[in-house]
């Protein structure tokens, strides 16, 4: 459905009797129907008896279970609601100076790569070999950077843009060069045929065993290079704050939400008896625990549970690597965050100390961390997907209220003889927005708590089952600092909702003022349904303690399908 209907806009573009009758916002719609009838088409797939094990398509390249099927729906459902938040501009009629183009050109532009990057995202879900994983991941990634510079006419877009290409370049190299290693050692690619070779090889393969490691690990490298995880997360924040907010949306889920995926099928294949590290010498006589605190085990008492020597090690080396990542994550996300004065920059800050929360989970690879692993996505996916809802209705009305023209192209997206949509930037700008617009401040304020782990929102109650999972299986140091960078983090998601219900004063108004002081002929409309998808978000983050068993129950169920299906 996702491809045809990426030709027919293609089509529908270069036609100029139909590129020329249709407007932005109906390439916009167009779009979001396609994500909502792709998900109902999804849902149809699912009464498939033969999903339960899993189908193998297009020579075993790809594998489709229920567990895709159900987070394509969901990756589909966010993507459509983003769409929503594209600006609608009314602009006066200038026969010399088209303003309207601007608008016009970008808004097609962006539905159109928003398909193309969507469809490596849902590949990338149900890839099942390192040649359609590389492919997907690849096919995401060349339409992120296309969004990344929609806004041609802008510095900071173009450079956001450029680093981005770059560095998602050396990523896509470094994912390549682990799946040659791994190919290279094993004369294989699907992932079937590596799981089986990482659970039958014995100590006597170990040439094979430490190739498929190194192969491995450097994929993983590469996915937390793309998904900004700590200490490879450098280009995120300038990346996110120089591109326009209705693309750090996208930028911020969708990419996100697959690697993490896929990173979840690896794990759970590779690292079920991760929680032990045999010491490999001559003597072999016990089995030293990868987490500190369990008791030592003879080997004769582990045989009959350790299918091979191989998968320990891999698992060990996969576990290591993404507990490192977190603890880092969790640090840099929240330490850093406290100095930014820019909102997009902290919310990457933020996004990356959240990343910490799912690679614990993750490196963790029981039932009950999974579990949490699942929920957590979908409560950062819905949390982060209002928040930025509410910025650009901010955004929007901010422009109306102050009829600002953004002529320099250091901020949002710029044409010189075009239609301007200045972002909110600074965080001061969030200053005494509670009196003028009281409803989206109290939505904000609710989601920025929801982020900080304050209950009962469902922030918190994400929180606590990743470190109850963490506890339990005695991750106690890590639980600690995860635990103090949480308290830190919701220092500044305090900072903003403080700055929400202050009135301004003299100093403050004409520092606002200095931002922007341009008129502008053009007026932006808030639609009714970008007012009714922040409603709906913001009372699904403030009512889930009341119903929650819904959600808990199916993510549960997803956590141990992976383990017993």
């Amino acid at each position: 459905m996702i491809f045809i209907s990426i030709l027919t806009l293609i089509v529908a573009k270069a036609l100029p009797v139909l590129n020329t009758n249709i407007s932005s916002l109906h390439f916009t719609r167009i779009t979001s129907i396609v994500f909502l009838i792709t998900g109902y088409l999804i849902i149809n797939s699912l009464n498939l008896q033969s999903l339960g094990s899993g189908l193998g398509i297009y020579s075993g390249l790809f594998h489709i279970t229920q567990i895709t099927q159900l987070l394509e729906i969901f990756l589909f459902l966010i993507g459509g609601l983003i769409l929503m938040g594209w600006p609608q501009i009314k602009t006066k009629i200038n026969k010399l100076l088209p303003s309207v183009a601007w608008q016009e050109n970008y808004s097609t532009d962006y539905s159109l790569i928003v398909l193309f990057s969507s469809l490596g995202s849902a590949l990338l879900i149900s890839s099942y070999d390192l040649i359609s994983l590389y492919l997907s991941i690849e096919l995401q990634s060349f339409g992120l950077y296309v969004l990344s510079t929609l806004y041609r006419d802008s510095e900071s877009s173009t450079a956001a843009g450029l680093k981005y290409f770059l560095l998602g370049g050396l990523a896509s190299c470094i994912i390549l060069l682990g799946a040659g290693i791994v190919y290279s050692y094993t004369g294989i690619t699907n992932f079937e045929s590596l799981y089986l070779i990482n659970s039958i090889s014995d100590i006597n393969q170990q040439y094979i065993i430490q190739g498929l490691s190194l192969g491995l690990i450097l994929i993983f490298v590469g996915f937390l290079f793309k998904m900004a995880a700590a200490p490879l997360h450098n280009w995120s924040p300038d990346v996110y704050d120089g591109t326009p907010t209705i693309v750090t949306i996208w930028l911020t889920i969708i990419p996100k939400i697959s690697i993490l995926i896929i990173l979840l099928e690896l794990q759970t294949k590779l690292g079920i008896i991760g929680d032990i590290i045999p010491l490999l010498n001559t003597d072999l006589q016990y089995f030293i625990p990868f987490v500190e605190g369990y008791p030592a085990v003879k080997v004769v008492d582990l045989l009959n549970n350790i299918q091979s020597i191989g998968a320990v090690q891999a698992a060990a080396l996969i576990k290591n690597l993404l507990l490192i990542s977190s603890l880092l994550s969790l640090i840099i996300g929240s330490l850093l965050g406290l100095a930014q004065t820019k909102i997009k920059r902290l919310l990457a800050y933020s996004t990356i100390s959240h990343i910490g929360f799912l690679l614990l989970a993750l490196a963790i690879n029981s039932e009950q961390s999974i579990d949490s692993f699942i929920f957590y996505i979908l409560q950062y996916t819905i949390t982060n997907l209002n928040i930025f809802l509410i910025i650009l209705a901010l955004t929007y009305l901010n422009n109306n209220k102050n009829n600002n023209k953004y002529t320099n192209s250091s901020e949002g997206g710029a044409n010189q003889a075009g239609t301007i949509v200045r972002d909110l930037t600074f965080i001061i700008e969030f200053k005494n927005l509670f009196f003028s617009n009281p409803f989206l401040s109290l939505s904000l304020g609710v989601s920025l708590f929801s982020l900080a782990g304050v209950p009962p929102l469902i922030g918190f109650f994400s929180k606590q089952f990743v470190l109850y999972s963490s506890l339990q299986d005695g991750y106690y140091f890590i639980s600690i600092i995860a635990i103090i960078v949480s308290v830190i983090s919701a220092s500044y998601y305090l900072k903003i909702i403080k700055l929400l219900f202050t009135q301004l004063d003299s100093d403050s108004s004409n520092e606002l003022n200095s931002i922007s002081n341009i008129e502008n002929e053009n007026k932006i409309i808030l639609t009714n349904t970008h007012s009714f998808i922040i409603s709906t978000l913001t009372l699904f983050i403030i009512l889930f303690f009341i119903k929650p068993s819904i959600i808990l129950n199916s993510t549960q169920l997803l956590s141990l399908s992976l383990f017993y299906i």
